[in-house]
Formats: C-alpha cells, sequence, structure tokens
C-alpha cells in the first residue's frame, strides 16, 4: 500500500515537472516567434474618444478605459468609459460607463491593479473647463471580474497637497531655466511667451489653490518592491510634473519635489536594476523636441535636473515599461512634429540605448495622415506585449456616422512580442540616460 503511494506520489511530482516544462517552452516559443495581432475596439465615430489606458486582470482579461464625449475640458458630456476582452475571446465587450460626474467633463484615466488585486481607476472632474482646474479621483473595486462596470467599492478625491518645498524647488530650478533659455535661438514671440511663462509660475508656485488643483494622470500608477505605490502626475498650467506617493494604499499621501523643466509632463516610470528610478516625459517646450528625463535615487521623492533624451517626440504622451527579463520597452510618436508616426522600442541596457525599433502606424505626413497617440503598454504574464492608443484618422473620403459627419475616431488595441519588434528597424541606438 505505502509502495503504490509513493508510485503516485513520484507520479505526480513527474507531471508537475513535465507541466511546468511545457509551459515554460510554450513561453519561451512565443517570445521567439513573432506575433502581431490588432483590432479597434469599437467602430470609428465622430464623438472624441482618447486617452486610454490598459491592464490584465489576474484572470487573463483585458480592462481598456478612455475618455469619451464632444470634446475635452470644454465639453460637459465627456465621461470616462471601458471594455474588456476576455481572456480567449476573439472580440471587445459593449462600451460601458466607469465614472461620469454630471455636468462636469471627466478625463485622463488610467487603470492599475494592485498586489492586492484590486482594480483602481484614477482620473480627473474638470471643475471650470479649464485643465488647471482639474480635480484628482480614485475608484477602487474588488468586484470587476463581472460584465459591464466594476462595482466600486471606494469612490474618493485624491487630494494633492504640496509643502513649501514645492515653491522653494519652483524658484531654485527658475534660474536654470531662464539660463537655458537665453542661450536659445529664439523668435521674438516665442522668447515672449517663454518670459510671461516663467513670471507665470513663480506667481502660481506661491498660490495654495493652484498649485493643489490641476494634477493629472497619464501613464499607469508604478509600485516599488517595498510596495510603495507611486502616482505619476502633470499640470498643464505649471507644465511640469509630480509624484503622489502613498506607503498605506491611498489612505495618506504625500507628494515628491516637483520636476520642474521647460514643458516636461506626462511622466511614465521605471525602476533600473540599481534601484533608481528613471522618467521620461512629454516635450512640451521649445526645440529641440525630445523626451525629456530625469531620476530618483530616493524612492520618488526628489528628482534630479530635467533634461533632453535623444528620443524625438512632437509634444505628445509616451509610455515605458521594464519587461521581466530586464528588457524596457518604449511606445511613442517618434518624430518631432506630427502624430501620424507611432513606434515601439527596445532596449536590452537599461534605456542607455534602443537597438530595435518596429511602427504599429506609419501614415505619410500631410494633410490627410491620420493621429495615432497617447499609447498605453503592458506586458501580460504570457510575455506578449499589448498597447492601446487612440486611433484618429484624418481622411475626407471616411464614411460619414448618423450625423452625417466623418466617422474618425476610436480606440485600437494591438498585441506583439519583442520577436515581431526586432524583426522592424535595426538601431543603432540613441543615448537617452544619463
Amino acid at each position: 500500500m505505502l509502495r503504490s503511494a509513493f508510485r503516485a506520489m513520484a507520479m505526480q511530482g513527474r507531471l508537475w515537472t513535465l507541466t511546468a516544462f511545457l509551459l515554460a517552452a510554450s513561453t519561451h516559443l512565443m517570445a521567439e516567434r513573432p506575433i502581431f495581432e490588432a483590432e479597434l475596439l469599437f467602430p470609428p465615430e465622430t464623438w472624441h474618444n482618447h486617452g486610454s489606458c490598459i491592464v490584465e486582470t489576474p484572470r487573463g482579461d483585458l480592462l481598456v478605459c478612455w475618455f469619451h464625449g464632444s470634446g475635452e475640458r470644454k465639453s460637459d458630456d465627456v465621461i470616462i468609459e471601458g471594455a474588456r476582452k476576455r481572456k480567449g475571446a476573439k472580440a471587445w465587450s459593449p462600451r460601458f460607463t466607469l465614472a461620469d460626474t454630471p455636468a462636469f467633463p471627466d478625463g485622463n484615466p488610467c487603470l492599475f491593479v494592485d498586489p492586492q488585486n484590486r482594480l483602481w481607476l484614477i482620473y480627473t472632474t474638470i471643475q471650470a473647463n479649464t485643465w488647471e482646474s482639474a480635480l484628482l479621483k480614485v475608484r477602487i473595486s474588488r468586484d470587476y471580474h463581472r460584465d459591464g462596470p466594476p462595482r466600486w467599492e471606494s469612490s474618493e478625491v485624491l487630494h494633492v497637497k504640496p509643502g513649501p518645498e514645492f515653491e522653494t524647488e519652483v524658484n531654485r530650478r527658475l534660474p536654470e531655466l531662464e539660463a537655458t533659455l537665453a542661450r536659445m535661438t529664439l523668435p521674438e514671440n516665442t522668447r515672449r511667451e517663454a518670459d510671461e511663462f516663467l513670471k507665470a509660475m513663480r506667481e502660481h508656485a506661491n498660490d495654495r489653490l493652484y498649485r493643489r488643483l490641476g494634477w493629472m494622470t497619464r501613464a499607469h500608477p508604478f509600485v516599488l518592491e517595498d510596495q510603495r505605490l507611486i502616482v505619476p502626475l502633470y499640470h498643464d498650467g505649471f507644465s511640469f510634473s509630480l509624484m503622489a506617493i502613498s506607503d498605506d494604499w491611498g489612505r495618506t499621501w504625500q507628494t515628491s519635489s516637483p520636476l520642474v523643466g521647460a514643458g516636461n509632463i506626462q511622466p511614465s516610470v521605471v525602476r533600473r536594476d540599481d534601484g533608481s528610478l528613471y522618467t521620461l516625459m512629454r516635450d512640451n517646450g521649445p526645440p529641440p523636441k525630445r523626451l525629456l528625463q530625469s531620476e530618483s535615487h530616493d524612492r520618488g521623492e526628489t528628482w534630479s535636473a530635467v533634461t533632453d533624451s535623444e528620443i524625438p517626440n512632437p509634444g505628445s504622451g509616451s509610455d515605458l515599461i521594464r519587461l521581466r527579463n530586464g528588457h524596457w520597452a518604449l511606445i511613442n510618436n517618434d518624430t518631432e512634429q506630427g502624430r501620424h508616426s507611432l513606434a515601439v522600442w527596445l532596449s536590452d541596457d537599461g534605456g542607455r540605448s534602443w537597438k530595435w525599433k518596429r511602427h504599429l502606424e506609419l501614415d505619410p505626413p500631410g494633410p490627410d495622415a491620420g493621429s495615432y497617440h497617447y499609447p498605453s503598454i503592458i506586458q501580460a504574464r504570457d510575455g506578449s506585449l499589448h498597447v492601446s492608443y487612440s486611433h484618429h484618422l484624418n481622411r475626407r473620403d471616411l464614411p460619414p456616422d448618423v450625423d452625417g459627419d466623418p466617422a474618425s475616431k476610436s480606440i485600437k488595441h494591438a498585441r506583439f512580442n519583442e520577436a515581431w519588434v526586432r524583426e522592424g528597424n535595426a538601431l543603432a541606438g540613441p543615448v537617452s540616460s544619463p
């Protein structure tokens, strides 16, 4: 009897080993064989659909959120929508509402699943139809595997309260910006606008209400190994970035020092091998148009001076992640002007160089070029990469919607792997990290 039991245990052990081997082998083969597939989440329409973010649930489903309405901050009908793709499904679910503040525009949503497997939605409600009046909100759910929208167990305001060090850091960095701008050859009107912007920044840094409102999300929140939560934020009025930090899953918040530069917004954060943090940010400043960068060596609390990377950026969002094998993946509009080109980059040396790039979208520049922008990227449990992004066409031959207007705007999803990217353009590799 004991001999039979031992034989059964040995057989079970071999089955477990074989199962683990087959899983590892299938993952390895998938990583080596190029794969690519893409589809729109819903048919193109006239109404604005923009600013998406994608996550994978613990069950392997995909969730995407975005904002939808007749416009953006100036349109009071804007809501946060979402859609789900079940694991193994061929199609996305019908759209559903994730958040709607009646008679106010909601915008700039992001999603993430925390280590407790709770789904977070962070978004803004615009108080006075300006980005500077944005109020940051957080919703959390454990019941989000059902069809349709999650059942939110909490819905609160994320109060951003920069302390006195905020004004100190802004005033410390402004002379550096002024010196940088003084060395640049700028048109007279651009220099005048820059001087007015710097003067307004000084005034706003001392205004408690102004510096507490207007902060918005774009990229995924970031969780450190010690489970510190970092929510990357930016402010269109200041035109720079800030990190909201919580060590107790949102019960209390603190803020980092501001990342002050000449128009560095919408940060996306990765962790380096040495434990330091690195961010790439959209360039809202003067030429040369590059993704802007900064780093932190104290878990996100203070950040280095903002500098240019070598990666082109036309003034549009990007997203940066670290893959499980240590490689980095970046998705952005890889031009200095226009959003008609959307590319994925790969780095195998922590962002010091980018050896491979492949385009998800590439139109010739011109009046008929589309806009493929505000991408969000994740790595799924099977190793594949998933992105969502705004898919806006601009051709005059588009079919009309029910109102007779050209139907042009949707959200697109693509799934691919590193092998597919490496089949693309092999690059010499611009240096993008200090």
